[in-house]
């Protein structure tokens, strides 16, 4: 199989979707690499990393689309890529539909086989190319929050960690996944006041049992939410249904009411956002305010740290990327649990009932 390996294009992001072992894995196993020039520089790759273990490097995308047989990325195609996208192409990548129309409309259009990344589930439930970068951005909304808690960042003026004699700041952190997880970890370790939701009482006892004694938990419902919401000084959101746009946790009314300078980090804009006033951002653009509330709401916040994330993505998702290179998307899709959850559409249809609903698009369970 030929598999390409182009340079991201959204704004910021510097990470590559393949380190040069995985290059050197595929080439060994008979399949030829193309790598755009300079795909893995920001992530601390050279050309000649990619060179060395039998990677051919091509420079521009368009000969990479035009050859592959599989396009390996790291986020969604964007806008300027549609046009190089073909007719059952498989894209391996972060794809969100739930959270663009537009998105979705133009990839069932291309008719490409899209296996997406954050939908990819292990029997046991486990999503485990979504985990590590999870993993990342709950670790990241901390040290971003606390940076945006900052009086010349629009905040609060309050230090996470306080000092004697002075409150440390209040985190709310809703969701206990690996987000949450993460982020109470982080919080938590800074010396801040951290309360964590969720609607799962065993997630609870576990944060109980393994948190500090400067971590409490509460039951998720619409008054402890609430209450957590305005008595924060950062907040955390962090919901998450697989594959379906996430769910709006806290409107506008609610916002209106917090302190002012509080900061919102809203981790879950990569699917669609959990705020009624969530809209994208990007690194170069990161926050607005809205009712003096500070809005977090970066797209792609693990791009910024490219070389940590490079690392910890392809470790999970290389090992599918290799079956499928290896014996083809129609054995895989029927033989494995996990590709077969990674499988968003293909020709032409969308194969995940949670994106159908969302767009009210019709939906085809592939056989």
């Amino acid at each position: 199989m030929i598999i390409g390996i182009p340079k991201e294009i959204k704004n910021n992001e510097y990470r590559v979707s393949m380190l040069p072992v995985g290059v050197e894995s595929l080439v060994r196993a008979g399949h030829q690499v193309l790598v755009e020039h300079n795909a893995g520089l920001a992530s601390g790759i050279s050309d000649i990393d990619y060179e060395t273990v039998g990677g051919e490097i091509t420079n521009s995308p368009d000969e990479i689309f035009a050859q592959a047989e599989m396009i390996v990325k790291i986020k969604e195609p964007q806008p300027s890529e549609y046009k190089f996208l073909k007719k059952d192409q498989i894209v391996f990548t972060y794809f969100h539909f739930a959270a663009s129309r537009e998105l979705t409309e133009s990839m069932l259009d291309r008719k490409i086989t899209a296996l997406a990344y954050e939908t990819l589930q292990t029997e046991q439930g486990e999503l485990p190319c979504l985990t590590p970068m999870s993993e990342v951005a709950g670790r990241m909304a901390v040290q971003e929050g606390a940076k945006y808690l900052e009086v010349p960042m629009k905040g609060r003026g309050i230090l996470l960690a306080g000092v004697p004699g002075v409150y440390p700041a209040e985190v709310t952190i809703l969701g206990a996944g690996v987000v949450g997880s993460n982020a109470c970890k982080m919080a938590a370790g800074l010396g801040a006041n951290v309360t964590v939701l969720d609607i799962n009482l065993n997630r609870l006892r576990h944060l109980e049992e393994i948190m500090p004694p400067n971590v409490h938990t509460l039951m998720s419902n619409s008054h402890n939410i609430r209450e957590a919401v305005l008595n924060a000084d950062l907040v955390i959101s962090s919901v998450l249904i697989r594959g379906a746009k996430a769910p709006c946790v806290i409107d506008r009314k609610l916002i209106s009411q917090m302190k002012k300078g509080a900061v919102i980090v809203d981790v879950a804009i990569d699917q669609g956002g959990s705020l009624e006033t969530s809209r994208p951002t990007t690194h170069d653009n990161p926050i607005y305010l809205i009712d003096g509330v500070v809005h977090y709401c970066v797209t792609n916040m693990p791009g910024a740290v490219a070389r940590t994330s490079t690392y910890a993505l392809t470790n999970a998702t290389f090992p599918y990327i290799l079956k499928v290179a290896n014996d083809g998307f129609k054995k895989w899709v029927k033989d494995s649990h996990e590709i077969r959850t990674a499988l968003n559409m293909t020709e032409g249809h969308l194969t995940i009932k949670e994106v159908a609903e969302t767009f009210d698009i019709p939906y085809k369970k592939y056989a």
